[in-house]
């Protein structure tokens, strides 16, 4: 084992099991037995629980569009009509008594979407429309019937944004040179969000959508294109990806618009209360591949947002609003427009603090366009892919999952150390840390790790994972968390299904309970064959947790049906999980 490894086994046990562990004990713990891996294409869940699905990929949101086609896939106009594809974040609200549920739409499958064609690509324009739409994010009107959740057609609140959307360019880059299109030349206004990954809330009721790997769906034809420094480092290249996307709208061409990809890899803020509403891309939150948003507020009332950039070797961030928090929420409706950037450097001491990007000297609108290069300009820790981060509700405390990193150790930049101390490590950790005098304003804190992933049956090294992780509970790349408002801590994975080598018995990804306290990790629900678990939402009574079904049937969709198995197609899905005993769900 390691030093810097035992370093983080032994901060681990302290802080899990020492006199951090009496800290903030939920008031009522959800009790079951767990699970075991499996490799079967449904839903499992445990004795005294049950799920439904609310709503699948291609579900009409409105009377107008024709239900889901398993043989034709959908077209262009009536995806534009239906739920979008591969469900992530989500959000539930409740507006004048009624639900409202907002779910991202990340991406499509090719060979799921267009499993009609020969080759599972788009052959046509209206392929491409269709895929096009699939995107961004469904907001739509749920209601309760008996136990079960149903999509209400034609609510008011029923909304589809897509890559289509008009959309607002706030904060300090806006109308920078390097937002300015031919489309747009005041570089204030853009078409669209994409690849929309995790979510977060606002206190003032709006939701926030994350967009992450951006890049892949710009490209371009011309032979003399040259990708620059600062596009290399978001993954921008002239390779078509498969979307293509260009062929249908022009500015996805980076050799023509070079510069409409900058207008792409931030926070967007979507109010969903007012279907008219414009939404607003926040530059001030920073660009990058945005996996979730952790938002809290600070002991001066001002609004801080926690982030990770899904790669590996990037960072995690903090934003520090310029203006507080007011009773009145139009007041609010701007608050994200200004503030401060941080990036987070990890001490091998187990402190830590965030350094302001502007310290990278670039100036505000560069320093938020090209986010990545100035975290690396003031020294930020490279980090093993930060997805979600999650504040617990009783504490000042955050989590963190550190996914995976293949490049940990071998690639330059990513050596190891204290806070990423496994080399090529595949199964992956959950960090967390305390801001100093328990306010979220300090510069510094203190962290540690809550778990190390791993496989038992496979490693008696630091791979078998931390003391928390056994055989009954092993898993590999955490990637969902969040908290529910008991204050247990929900692990969602995006790993290796194999079950095979360093996977072994671990069956499908998983969504597993921990507590924060004792740190014991359960694992509570399993998903069908090559899903992703992710997104996570409440009832605002409590009774039903809402969860994400992505990409069931991922790689041999023609094997796999998910959720429908007469429909013969595998369709990404939100599902609702209840107690059978009316209990709480978090």
């Amino acid at each position: 084992m390691s030093g810097s490894l035992a370093f983080g086994l032994s901060s681990f046990v302290t802080s899990t099991r020492g006199s951090v562990s009496k800290r903030n004990q939920p008031q009522n713990s959800i009790n079951f037995v767990s699970v075991e891996s499996n490799s079967s294409d449904t839903v499992t869940v445990p004795i005294g629980f049950e799920w439904s699905v609310v709503a699948s990929w291609g579900d009409p949101m409105w009377t107008k569009a024709p239900n889901f086609n398993s043989k034709t896939r959908g077209t262009g106009e009536s995806q534009e009509l239906s739920i979008g594809d591969n469900i992530d974040g989500m959000a539930f609200f409740e507006i004048e008594g009624r639900s409202i549920l907002v779910v991202n739409n990340e991406y499509c499958n090719f060979k799921v979407i267009y499993g009609n064609r020969p080759l599972g690509l788009p052959q046509s324009l209206d392929d491409l429309r269709k895929g096009m739409a699939a995107h961004g994010v469904s907001i739509f009107e749920i209601e309760r019937t008996g136990r079960y959740w149903k999509v209400i057609k034609d609510s008011f609140y029923n909304r589809r944004i897509t890559p289509a959307t008009e959309m607002e360019i706030t904060g300090p880059a806006a109308g920078h040179r390097l937002l300015q299109t031919a489309f747009d030349p005041s570089g204030r206004k853009v078409l669209g969000t994409l690849n929309n990954c995790g979510n977060g809330s606002t206190p003032w009721g709006t939701y926030l959508t994350c967009e992450e790997n951006f890049n892949k769906y710009f490209y371009t034809q011309d032979q003399n294109f040259n990708s620059s420094l600062e596009q290399n480092r978001y993954g921008i290249s002239s390779t078509n990806s498969g979307y293509g996307w260009a062929s249908l709208q022009e500015r996805f061409d980076l050799g023509k618009h070079p510069n409409e990809v900058n207008r792409f890899g931030y926070i967007v803020e979507i109010d969903p209360t007012n279907p008219e509403s414009i939404p607003k891309k926040r530059t001030a939150l920073g660009r990058f591949k945005h996996e979730n948003c952790a938002v809290t507020v600070c002991k001066n009332k001002k609004v801080v947002i926690y982030m990770g950039d899904d790669e590996h070797g990037e960072f995690l961030y903090k934003f520090v609003s310029k203006n507080s928090l007011s009773t009145n929420k139009k007041d609010n409706m701007n608050l994200l427009e200004d503030g401060d950037l941080y990036a987070a450097i990890f001490e091998e001491t187990g402190k830590g603090y965030w350094v302001n990007l502007l310290d990278a000297g670039m100036g505000p609108a560069q320093t938020l366009i090209y986010s990545r290069l100035a975290a690396s300009k003031v020294g930020a820790t490279t980090m093993d892919r930060p997805e979600w981060v999650s504040l617990n509700p009783h504490t000042p405390e955050l989590y963190c999952c550190l996914t995976n990193n293949k490049f940990r150790g071998r690639r330059q930049g990513q050596k190891v150390n204290a806070v990423n101390p496994r080399r090529e490590n595949v199964y992956g950790q959950i960090i967390r840390w305390r801001p100093d005098n328990n306010d979220h304003a300090f510069s510094q804190f203190t962290w540690d790790h809550f778990l190390f992933a791993g496989n038992p049956l496979v490693h008696d090294d630091e791979y078998s994972g931390s003391d928390n992780i056994n055989s009954d509970n092993m898993f590999n790349s955490p990637d969902g968390l969040s908290f529910d408002s008991q204050g247990n801590l929900w692990i969602q994975t995006d790993g290796d299904y194999s079950n095979t080598g360093n996977f072994k018995g671990m069956g499908n990804n998983q969504m597993l309970m921990a507590d924060p306290n004792s740190g014991l990790v359960k694992r509570f629900l399993v998903g069908p064959n090559e899903c992703e678990v992710t997104g996570i939402t409440w009832s605002s009574d409590k009774s039903t947790m809402f969860v994400g079904i992505q990409h069931p049937g991922d790689k041999h969709p023609e094997k796999y049906s998910f959720p429908n198995e007469a429909e013969g197609v595998p369709r990404s899905s939100v599902i609702a999980i209840y107690r059978t005993d009316r209990g709480m769900m978090g």
